[in-house]
């Protein structure tokens, strides 16, 4: 009869959770002037930087509004001096009465205007400049262009619907998982009666791919969604991963293993020396300080790996019965032999001396 010696430990519980991958930042690139597309200068598929030129539109029609607007800037400053000189010759020839206080009045009305003419005209110029500068469009953020849904000679609009490209930052990605509302009472209930000891908010999280193997870097919890959704009674979880090698690929299917927190003074037990009553109830067998086999039911929180978190019928100390237990009876006096189990796989790995 083989038994395992219950002892009390701490137990770090994860959650494994599907989700997908996506881009922190997704930008999609449209013109803010009209005109023809000239050249296009990015590469499809490669990584561009913030800043980057990638089209250009023919900018020959906002040259010459800029050099026009550049021009009537030069003329509205041109008349300023002459207006400014004749108010101060009016204001000194009001002194002796020479001129009215009208032509005064007349002379610093003309001299606001010509400054006015100036700002507006510096107004022009500059609104003139930024189109210039439009017909250049440049990346908005850092990150891998798609393919351009337009070629050169193609004619634009400002903030048309359909986007020239778009560009996806793939370093780091998120992954949005989906957690059950229920989930999450429990979780809060078991930190507030102390049956889990959570170590946020730095929480790592662990990615499984779709393949099954697990991804190298371990990626950070982002932020949990306020709200659950009524229909499904979910919602969502964001994870942020490091992806220098673009391994990650934005809508790959992918399951998060995020650290909930730590249970500590747990009795793990391995699911072999589990079974179900008849009314459903999970039980065990164990091996009393008597050699009597007594059954006991158990109260299970969750399965961890291969064996089972124990919140009530066990206790550290008790010997459990993982192998025979079902040619044996409660009540009947048996020996016992010490072995250990491999959490990993449920195996039994050795055997000790028998009692």
């Amino acid at each position: 009869m083989s038994v395992v010696t219950l002892a009390a430990r701490s137990v770090a519980l994860t959650a494994e959770l599907p989700g997908r991958v996506s881009a922190s930042l997704v930008s999609e690139v449209r013109p803010q002037v009209a005109g023809l597309i000239r050249e296009r200068i990015f590469r499809e598929g490669s990584e561009v930087k913030a800043g980057d030129p990638l089209y250009q539109i023919d900018p020959s029609s906002y040259q010459a509004t800029y050099d026009s607007a550049v021009a009537a800037e030069q003329k509205a400053e041109a008349a300023v001096p002459s207006a400014q000189a004749k108010v101060e010759r009016y204001q000194l020839l009001s002194k002796s009465n020479a001129v009215s206080k009208q032509d005064v009045d007349d002379a610093v009305a003309t001299l606001a205007q010509a400054k006015a003419d100036v700002a507006a005209a510096k107004a022009e110029v500059a609104t003139a400049k930024i189109n210039l500068d439009y017909t250049t469009i440049r990346a908005p953020i850092s990150g891998r262009a798609d393919a351009s849904s337009l070629t050169p000679g193609a004619l634009v609009t400002a903030s048309q619907d359909t986007a020239l490209t778009t560009i996806r930052t793939l370093d780091p990605v998120n992954v949005d998982v989906i957690q059950s509302s229920t989930n999450l009472l429990r979780f809060r209930e078991a930190i507030r009666t102390g049956l889990l000891k959570f170590e946020g908010p730095n929480v790592a999280v662990k990615l499984i791919l779709e393949d099954g193997s697990t991804y190298a870097q371990t990626g950070k919890l982002a932020f949990a969604e306020a709200n659950v959704d009524t229909t499904t009674g979910t919602f969502t979880v964001r994870a942020t991963f490091p992806n220098p090698d673009r391994l990650l690929v934005p809508g790959m299917y992918a399951r998060a293993v995020i650290e909930e927190g730590v249970a500590e003074n747990s009795i793990l037990v391995t699911q072999q020396a589990v079974a179900r009553n008849t009314k459903g109830e999970p039980t065990a067998k164990v091996v009393n300080t008597e050699g009597k086999v007594e059954e006991r039911a158990l109260k299970v929180r969750r399965s961890v790996g291969n064996s089972w978190l124990v919140e009530d019928g066990l206790r550290a100390g008790e010997r459990v019965i993982v192998e025979g237990a079902q040619n044996v009876r409660a009540g009947q006096t048996v020996t016992a032999e010490n072995v250990t189990v491999d959490d990993a796989t449920g195996e039994v790995r050795e055997a000790a001396l028998k009692d």
